[in-house]
C-alpha cells in the first residue's frame, strides 16, 4: 500500500524520512493532490540507469530499423580494445 502524506508534514521530516526505504517512497500531497515523491538514493539510481539503459536499446532498435550498418566482430573487439 503506497505510502502517502500530506506535505504539512515535512514539518516533522524526520519523520517523514523514517518511513523510506528502498522499494517504498513516500508520495507527498499538496491541497489532496499528489504533488511530491521522496525515493531512497540506492533506488533512484536504479530508476536512473535503467532509463539510461532502455534509452540506448530505442537508439540501437532505431539504428536497425533505418538500416545502420552493423559491426563486425573484429570491430567490436577493437573498439572494446579486446
Amino acid at each position: 500500500m503506497p505510502n502517502i502524506k500530506p506535505v504539512s508534514d515535512l514539518r516533522n521530516y524526520n519523520d517523514v524520512l523514517k518511513d523510506i526505504s528502498m522499494g517504498d517512497p513516500v508520495f507527498l500531497t499538496k491541497n489532496g493532490r499528489g504533488r511530491f515523491a521522496i525515493l531512497d538514493i540506492e533506488e533512484y539510481e536504479k530508476n536512473q540507469s535503467t532509463i539510461k539503459l532502455l534509452s540506448k536499446l530505442m537508439e540501437a532498435e532505431r539504428a536497425i530499423k533505418e538500416g545502420d550498418e552493423w559491426l563486425t566482430e573484429e570491430q567490436v573487439k577493437k573498439d572494446l580494445g579486446v
